[in-house]
This record gives C-alpha cells, structure tokens and sequence, in this order.
C-alpha cells in the first residue's frame, strides 16, 4: 500500500470519529439568564392555571419642567453683496476678508476721472441760470418779458440745479461704502480691476443680532409666544438665551411645519452664521415618571405606553408621552402618581388579567388605586 493512501485512510478515520463523538457525548445545557426567571415561572403557572408572575416596581412621580426640543441654526440677520453703481477702474480697496466695519465705512474706491470737473461745469451752469432767470424777472417789472420766457427761464434752472445733483451723485458713488455695520464675508475687486455697475464689491453679513431659524409643528406651535425667552445649545457647546421674535401663520405645504426665529444678542461676533442649533422652550411643569424605554409597548391601536398592575393584581394599559429623553431613561407623563410597573414579564401577560406581582421592596402596599 502507498504512502499516500496510508494517510489519506488515517484522516478519514479521524473525521469518522470526530463525526460520531457527537451522537455519544451530549453537550451540556446552557444556563439559564437570571432575567428569564420570573418569566418561565409566570408561564408554568399559567399553563396550570395559577395567576402569572411578573415583576413589578414601583415608581413615584416627579415634578418636571416639560420642554419643547426644536432643531435649528443660526443665521446672519442680513447678508447684502455690495455693488458698484458707476464704471471705472478701482483705486482702492482698504478692507480685507473677515475685518468688522462700521455703516458708511469704504470698502471700494472707483477712480474720480473727470467726474468732479462734471460737477464744476454743473455748478457754473446753474450760477449761469439763476442769472438768466432773475434778468427775466426784472424785465417783467418794466413790462419787457412776457410770461411764455419767464416759465423758460425757470426751467432752465430747474434742469441746471438737476444736473448738479446727478454730477455730485456721481462723484460720491466712486466711494462704494458698507451700508450698515458688520463682517466682510468676501472680497469680489481687487485694485486695478474695472467695475461696472452692477458688478459686486464685497459681500457684507449683519452678525448682531444673530437669528436662530427652526420649524416647530402644528401641534406644538400654539405653545410658543412672541416674546418669550428660550435657550439654545449649539453644536460647539455654547449655551446661548434668545427671545422669540417671529412665529409663521402660514405653513409649509410639503412638512406642515412653521417657521420661527429667536434673536440671540451677538454684540461680539462670537456666534457663527449657519450653526446647528438645540432649542429648548419651557412649557411649564408637569408630573412625570422616569421609566426604562425597554417597557414600551403598543395597544390594538398602536398607541404607546407601558402595562402596570392595579390595586387588584390586574393588568392596566396605560399610555404615556415622552416629554425628555436621558441617559438614565425617558421621563413620560400619562401615569398615576404612584404606579406599580410591570418590569419583567409584561410581554406574556394581557390586559385585564390577573397576576401575581414580585416587588423588590415592601413600598407596594402603600400603592394608591390606578
């Protein structure tokens, strides 16, 4: 026999081996989880006819400010593009990219040319005018000038004292200024470049006051007021304090929503434009359980709540509203004052049954009927 087909039996025997040490040798049972216990036991007694066990606890409620969350973010309260009314070349540009400005400060300058030598002719023109007019005055004293060339003499220095102001209009349009107080966002001339009207200096964005944007529900919306004080974290974990300025009447067709804003002071530019933002409006106290999540369940309806036990060992549904989330549990409204909470078991027991609740503690004969 061959080498090969020596090893190639042994391997064989080996996995025949393997194979069968299954059938002879059982595996031992996995243990039990502490947590299925009281489980197994409420099943077992159901099956003979015994109440069900379950666990339960009892909780207590706590005054608790309800809040309304929104998600927003901030947002400039104006954001202009500056732009140029006349043509020509620009000769200065004094500001740079994130530099604070004051209203009327220069951000570009366009070359004067020949404009301040239009406004001396404009000038020259009206004096030449007033003198033609005041003549025609005179002369109608003496009785030489007729009405007709009085009313043409006033209107030449009507469109004289026009003229003039469209020629200083020009020359003060070579200084292209900020329109009102805040941050240069960015830059669009640069010295030497050649505008025209029309083309855009810089872009100019008012931070103070900051707006904070968000949309708040239909149902939700009837608890905000103009006026009220709100505050905010934003996603760099600045907490801020706001007033609510705006609440739309009319809402979005698509999400249903309606848009509010909050005016944050922002004296120093400190808050970013474009920020997401937490929002927490007060709504006053209510009472409230602190319950684990993991005892939600859903009515024939699909409402939400948890199953609680009454003075009677009965099973209750009670549906409940998340008012805040923590990391310790929800806190939920919707409960009596003091409720025994079913903790273990409530997935194999119904409502209207009758069970045989484990406390953890003797607090459960001082529980008050649901």
């Amino acid at each position: 026999m061959s080498r090969n087909l020596i090893s190639a039996t042994i391997v064989a025997v080996g996995l025949l081996v393997w194979l069968g040490s299954g059938l002879f040798f059982g595996e031992s049972a996995p243990q039990e989880h502490p947590a299925l216990a009281i489980q197994e036991e409420g099943a077992v007694g159901a099956a003979a006819g015994e109440p069900a066990r379950v666990r339960a606890e009892v909780i207590k409620s706590e005054s608790r400010t309800r809040f309304l969350v929104l998600r927003g973010r901030t947002e400039s309260k104006r954001a202009v593009e500056v732009m140029a009314e006349i043509a020509g070349t620009v000769v200065s540009r004094p500001v740079e990219r994130g530099m604070r400005v004051e209203e009327g400060d220069l951000l570009c300058e366009v070359a004067v040319d020949d404009r301040d030598a239009a406004v001396a002719e404009a000038e020259a023109a009206l004096e030449d005018a007033r003198i033609q007019y005041e003549g025609s005055l005179k002369l109608k004293e003496q009785g030489l000038q007729s009405r007709t060339a009085i009313a043409a003499a006033a209107a030449r220095l009507e469109a004289a004292r026009a003229q003039l102001r469209r020629q200083v209009l020009n020359l003060e349009r070579t200084r292209i200024s900020a329109p009102f107080s805040g941050v240069v966002e960015d830059l669009h001339m640069n010295t030497g470049d050649y505008a025209v009207p029309g083309a855009v200096c810089a872009t100019l964005i008012d931070l103070d006051p900051m707006l904070v944007r968000a949309d708040v529900t239909e149902t939700e919306v009837e608890s905000l007021r103009l006026g009220g004080r709100v505050s905010a974290r934003t996603s760099t974990g600045r907490d801020i304090e706001g007033v609510v300025t705006f609440v739309g009447k009319q809402s979005d067709p698509l999400t249903r929503t309606y848009p509010i804003e909050i005016t944050v002071e922002n004296g120093d530019y400190s808050i970013r434009s474009g920020l997401t933002v937490s929002v927490r409006f007060g709504l006053g106290d209510v009472k409230a359980h602190q319950i684990s999540p993991a005892l939600f369940a859903l009515d024939d309806q699909g409402e939400i709540g948890v199953r609680t036990v009454d003075r009677s060992n009965r099973v209750r549904f009670h549906k409940i509203r998340i008012i805040e989330d923590g990391p310790d549990g929800v806190w939920v409204t919707g409960l009596p004052k003091t409720t025994r909470l079913i903790t273990v078991g409530q997935e194999f027991v119904s409502v209207g049954e009758i069970v045989e609740p484990v406390y953890s503690d003797e607090r459960s004969t001082q529980v008050a009927q649901p």
